[in-house]
């Protein structure tokens, strides 16, 4: 693939600057610029404390010339908070679209999950067509497009559940955890202390760089069976015992991109089965509704991926194009 050292040069750049920041959690990272490489939504859902917003902002600030926005979600929000509003212009006597922040490269949406389902649904469809339609007038945003959302887990008090349609349009989601290791917390500690913010972050790539990557990135060879696999993982969670609703078409083709851009990360200039397991946990888990017996169960989502991973043979000579 042309580029191919030049995109996981890029990448590499990318994750250094971040993992400078985000102490002791390489994986997560690589997740998110997986997300930002396939040109795809990233929800961030875990705890409060544990830098969910310092990720999303570091990536934000390692762009250069990018344009980037921030919403916190609150219960008051209102959608034209979110999207835009036409105003009354009483020079030209007519109305002229006020763009919101979701006219961004990056937008962050800090606690999505606070606002209400009104608000949430405002970003229905710049997530998915990359434009906002007021007045029956379509204004595309600027590209590339990337949401990236943190959420509380549900259970914690002032959420509200976002709707299956919003998370399906997400391409992953994922957890930071706490630290695992004593050293990375000592090291979160010290950056504390010094009064360390992702804002100091020094860009590492050009926006320019970044839109030549992602569209290098469609051109990574997936191999036919390597899609039949795809599909097959996709098909198996709408026949699990255990699952009511499974995932749709979008998410085989998120399942298919995000494995492209997982290879990318890796140096490879073609998809692997590993890639697609590597990423099929995030990608697939929060796009399946489970039945009342396995949520009475505790049965989780990831587990549910991960058993239906196991149980698809491999194919054979899936990886060279």
């Amino acid at each position: 693939m042309p580029g191919a050292a030049t995109s996981h040069r890029r990448f590499r750049e990318l994750s250094g600057n971040i993992d400078d920041f985000i102490r002791g959690k390489p994986e997560v990272v690589r997740l998110a610029l997986v997300c930002l490489l396939a040109e795809g939504h990233l929800l961030i859902e875990d705890v409060p404390g544990v830098a969910k917003t310092s990720l999303a902002k570091a990536i934000a600030r390692s762009v250069a010339g990018a344009q980037v926005r921030r919403i916190q979600f609150t219960p008051d929000l209102l959608p034209s908070d979110v999207t835009g509003v036409q105003v009354y212009d009483q020079a030209s006597g007519r109305f002229e679209f006020r763009q919101g922040p979701v006219f961004a490269n990056i937008l962050l949406g800090d606690e999505i999950n606070r606002a209400s389902p009104k608000t949430q649904s405002a970003l229905l469809e710049v997530m998915a067509e990359h434009q906002v339609t007021v007045d029956g007038v379509a204004h595309p945003v600027p590209h590339p497009f990337l949401c990236i959302a943190t959420q509380n887990p549900v259970e914690h008090q002032g959420t509200y559940a976002l709707p299956e349609a919003q998370l399906d349009r997400f391409l992953m989601r994922i957890t930071i955890g706490y630290p695992e290791e004593l050293a990375d917390e000592v090291s979160i500690v010290a950056d504390g202390l010094a009064r360390r913010r992702p804002e100091e972050l020094k860009p590492v790539i050009e926006l320019a760089e970044l839109r030549k990557t992602i569209s290098d990135l469609r051109n990574l060879h997936v191999s036919p069976k390597l899609q039949a696999y795809v599909a097959t993982i996709t098909r198996a969670t709408r026949r699990h015992p255990d699952v009511r609703l499974g995932v749709s078409p979008r998410g085989s083709i998120a399942l298919a991109t995000a494995a492209q851009a997982y290879a990318a990360s890796m140096g490879r200039e073609f998809v692997t089965a590993d890639d697609v397991k590597a990423v099929a946990v995030p990608v697939l888990s929060h796009r399946l509704l489970l039945t009342s017996d396995a949520r009475f169960q505790r049965r989780a989502p990831e587990a549910i991926v991960t058993e239906i991973l196991a149980g698809v043979p491999v194919p054979r000579a899936a990886e060279g194009p």
